[in-house]
Parts: C-alpha cells; sequence; structure tokens
C-alpha cells in the first residue's frame, strides 16, 4: 500500500514538474523544475527496483548535468524577450512538428507487443544470478551497443545546436591573433639601451604625466607707456 501511494505521488509530480519546465517563462524555473523531475524520476526508479539507475540520475544528471544547465543559463547574456518575438509566427510550425511525433508516438505504443512471461518477469529485477549493473551493462553496450552510439550522436548534435543558437557575435569583444604573436620580434617590444659607468637614471625620466610647461610673460599694452601692468598669459 505505501509503495503504491509513494509511486503515484512520485509519478504525479514528475508530471507536474515536467509541464513546467516546457512552461515556465523565466528558464532559472525551468532548469529548478528539471531538477525536481529528476529526482522524482529517482524514487520511481527505486520503487521499481533499478538502484543503479535511480543513483545514476541523482549523480549525473542532477549532481552535474543539471547544474551545469543552471550556471549557463545564469551566466549567459540572452535576451529572451527577442527569442520570444517569433514564437506566434512559427506556432503552426511547431504544433505540425509536435503532431507527427505524437503520430509517432501512437504507432510505436500501438504496435507494442508484451512477453507471454511478463507477469512473471516482472519481480524478476535482475536475470539470473547477475546484478542489476552488469545487467544492465551487458544490455546496453552488448546487446544494443549501436542504438546507444546513436543516442550519443544525437545528444552531441544537439549540444553543438545549443552552442551554435545561443553564441552571438559582440563587435567590442577582442581576439588573439596567434599569427601575430608568434611573429612577434624582440626589436618591436624591446630597447637595449647602453647606461655608461657611473651614468644613473634622474627623476624627470619617471616624470608620468609630464610637467607643465612654464608660464611666459604677455606684451604690456600699449607699447609698455601704459597705466596698466602687465598680464601674464599661460603658455600650453
Amino acid at each position: 500500500m505505501i509503495a503504491t501511494l509513494a509511486f503515484y505521488v512520485f509519478a504525479a509530480v514528475l508530471l507536474g514538474s515536467a509541464a513546467l519546465v516546457v512552461s515556465a517563462r523565466n528558464p532559472v524555473h525551468s532548469v529548478l523544475f528539471l531538477i525536481l523531475a529528476f529526482f522524482n524520476a529517482a524514487g520511481l526508479f527505486l520503487l521499481a527496483g533499478a538502484e543503479f539507475l535511480a543513483m545514476i540520475l541523482v549523480i549525473v544528471y542532477v549532481g552535474a548535468v543539471a547544474v551545469l544547465f543552471l550556471f549557463v543559463v545564469m551566466m549567459l547574456d540572452i535576451d529572451f524577450t527577442r527569442l520570444r518575438e517569433g514564437v506566434q509566427r512559427y506556432a503552426p510550425v511547431g504544433a505540425t512538428v509536435g503532431a507527427i511525433l505524437l503520430v509517432e508516438l501512437a504507432s510505436v505504443f500501438g504496435g507494442w507487443q508484451l512477453l507471454p512471461q511478463y507477469a512473471s518477469l516482472r519481480g524478476a529485477v535482475a536475470p539470473g544470478a547477475v546484478s542489476n549493473t552488469t545487467a544492465l551493462g551487458e544490455l546496453l553496450y552488448t546487446h544494443n551497443v549501436l542504438l546507444f552510439q546513436i543516442s550519443g550522436l544525437v545528444l552531441l548534435v544537439a549540444m553543438i545546436g545549443a552552442i551554435v543558437l545561443t553564441l552571438r557575435e559582440r563587435k567590442a569583444s577582442r581576439r588573439q591573433d596567434i599569427a601575430r604573436q608568434v611573429a612577434q620580434r624582440v626589436e618591436d617590444t624591446l630597447v637595449l639601451v647602453k647606461v655608461g659607468l657611473g651614468a644613473a637614471v634622474t627623476e624627470a625620466d619617471f616624470q608620468r604625466p609630464l610637467p607643465e610647461p612654464a608660464v611666459a610673460p604677455a606684451e604690456p599694452h600699449g607699447g609698455g607707456h601704459g597705466h596698466g601692468g602687465t598680464h601674464a598669459a599661460e603658455v600650453r
């Protein structure tokens, strides 16, 4: 009874958090709901007896992937308002793609057939005398190794696509010119000065900024025969 109740609780929270991942306007909230979905999926794996998958889901996906997503979303300067401007324009295309995927999933689940010994094997998590980890490794890397490699390739393409979509060129950013740095000569950056014996560097050589120029007296009014005195003008 407790296991059944826990299953329904985990499943309900998982479905709700998965829906909020897609519908949340704030991307940070979407990542947090994704972490919640991972935890509830791990609880479902524990109830099903797949403790290895549960630990992998918590350690790898929650501890590494989801946290990486959160840091990337918080650090990238993405204008989400501009990204949402074309939502209504491309809504029919997205709806068409979603309908095609829904039809494909329905055809897959419609042709799904269970083994006759399904009822007896449902309680036996580990086939034979091997553990869950051994059985899972043999299933993934021996019987379905091609599908496993294809799924990894799909994830790689998705990662590259996300980088291309979020990468923006900035005009004010500075870039390294590796060829120019390698071709740099000593004469371009270093000046060798031969100082004589007993010579020293004076204080004027280190004055930065340069001292103000001297103030020169101006010409007196009236050729110097007036009742006014002399006026000083600053020459710069």
